[in-house]
């Protein structure tokens, strides 16, 4: 009777932790071929069996029960290995398993689409099905996972309370109005947007707005799941649904609200490269030469802060001293392009930065007003090689001049509770919204959202 199957994470830890694995009684192994090249009295299947990033080389001979067979399996098959487990310390692995049995779980047709060659991104984006058997993405997913289950840690080692906010809600929470609407037959079975409701509904696009509602029961609480957004906007930054971190503090102003993110960014970067080290030198060596570099240079120093005025002025004088950009017309009051903000944090700081007080009109309706009249107390984080990765503010507390915000916008009916928060026990309260997918691709080096997600969902792309 075969032992019950091992996992190739399982020997790895047991060889890391100084056992002697060819002590060890024949093992049983599960998993998929990588590649797999034969000799004639020898060959070597590489096997995966998804759990850890690390491959195990299968060594057979002709001698081996089906040979003919085993040595025509094509990548891509799930096979069984039986067999005994040899030191290989001075080859490329530490181990290897010598076959006595090779069993056929599940073959693979020569029409496999992945063939043992390098595939584009773009050509496996049509194969998403298939990309986690990758190198590239089985790193990119299990990070993804990895880093899901720091976020959590992070926040629930402060305190913080976890809120699961709604998908479909009555309100865009950025007054931006790129939101996707929800129809349903009515009874004659034409759709309509008012019939399951008796108003319209559309999926959210943050959820910002309720979790503050807990912020004031809670003090501290945060919200992680997907949000989506109508925007036909073909870049290698947008998406139409993808997941966002959003915490919110209550008795917290702008400057405590910035020291929260830095904390959270510098927690992520040390988690994902304790947790998974393969994965990341991968990334580093094979996908974004420089990554520790980069992430180091995030760790060593706290993150400045800028001023919006001040970012101006200096991209301002960077076009009169010739600096080329794309968008060269630089004024107070613009939203400023992804170009803009790596200027600042790439050729100005060198390092991550907030850029801070923008001005009132580019930003949402509930960041605080500041005393000067034309900035909210907000903030983006801007980082090298992305720009963009957080944004946040000190929310507005003042009934009367929110009152007359969303008057003035057009969106109070329907979020009276939101405003009744400020004169029901309201305080001072902050938070900030972190792209999941975005955040990934600052921590991997992958440059398209695209391919940080399982299935990406972009205009005109629904092929899953």
């Amino acid at each position: 009777m075969q032992p019950k199957a091992i996992t190739i994470r399982e020997l790895y830890a047991r060889h890391s932790q100084g056992e002697d694995l060819s002590a060890l009684p024949p093992v049983l192994l599960e998993g998929w071929i990588r590649t797999n090249r034969d000799s004639g009295s020898i060959g070597f299947i590489s096997l995966n069996d998804g759990t850890c990033f690390k491959n195990l080389q299968v060594v057979y001979n002709d001698k081996l029960e089906g040979h003919d067979v085993v040595s025509h399996l094509l990548t891509g098959a799930a096979i069984s290995v039986y067999g005994k487990i040899v030191l290989t310390p001075e080859m490329k692995q530490p181990f290897e398993i010598h076959a006595e049995k090779v069993e056929v779980l599940g073959d693979c047709s020569a029409d496999y689409p992945l063939q043992k060659k390098r595939h584009t991104f773009e050509y496996l984006r049509d194969e998403a099905y298939l990309r986690p058997r990758t190198n590239t993405f089985a790193a990119v997913f299990r990070v993804r996972s990895v880093l899901a289950l720091g976020i959590h840690e992070f926040f629930q080692g402060k305190g913080f309370v976890y809120v699961h906010t709604p998908e479909i809600t009555g309100n865009d929470a950025e007054g931006a109005g790129q939101v996707f609407t929800l129809m349903t037959p009515d009874a004659e079975g034409k759709l309509s947007d008012t019939e399951f409701f008796g108003r319209r509904a559309s999926m959210t696009v943050s959820g910002q707005l309720h979790v503050e509602a807990f912020a004031m029961a809670f003090r501290d609480v945060y919200t992680f799941g997907p949000t989506f957004r109508a925007e036909k906007s073909n870049t290698t930054r947008h998406a139409s649904e993808f997941w966002m971190i959003e915490p919110e503090i209550a008795f917290a102003d702008l400057e405590d609200d910035m020291d929260l993110m830095e904390e959270c960014i510098k927690f992520c970067v040390r988690y994902v490269m304790e947790k998974c080290p393969d994965e990341m030198a991968f990334f580093n060596e094979r996908i974004a030469p420089g990554l520790f570099d980069k992430l180091n240079a995030v760790l060593e120093k706290p993150f400045r802060r800028m001023e919006y005025t001040e970012g101006i002025q200096i991209l301002q004088d960077a076009v009169k001293a010739g600096h080329k950009f794309e968008n060269p017309k630089i004024e107070w009051g613009m939203d400023l392009q992804s170009e803009h903000e790596r200027y600042l944090t790439e050729e100005v700081v060198k390092g991550p930065v907030f850029l801070i007080n923008y001005p009132k009109e580019i930003k949402a309706f509930y960041m605080r007003e500041n005393d000067d009249g034309k900035t909210v107390a907000a903030c983006d984080c801007l980082v090298p090689g992305e720009g963009e990765i957080i944004g946040g503010s000190q929310r507005e507390e003042r009934y009367e001049i929110l009152e007359k915000k969303m008057e003035a916008i057009g969106n109070k009916e329907g979020l009276e509770w939101y405003l009744n928060l400020r004169k029901w026990g309201g305080c001072i309260h902050s938070g900030f919204g972190i792209g999941f997918d975005r955040l990934l691709m600052y921590l991997t080096g992958i440059s398209n959202i695209r391919d940080t997600e399982p299935y990406p969902r972009t205009s005109s792309q629904l092929k899953y």
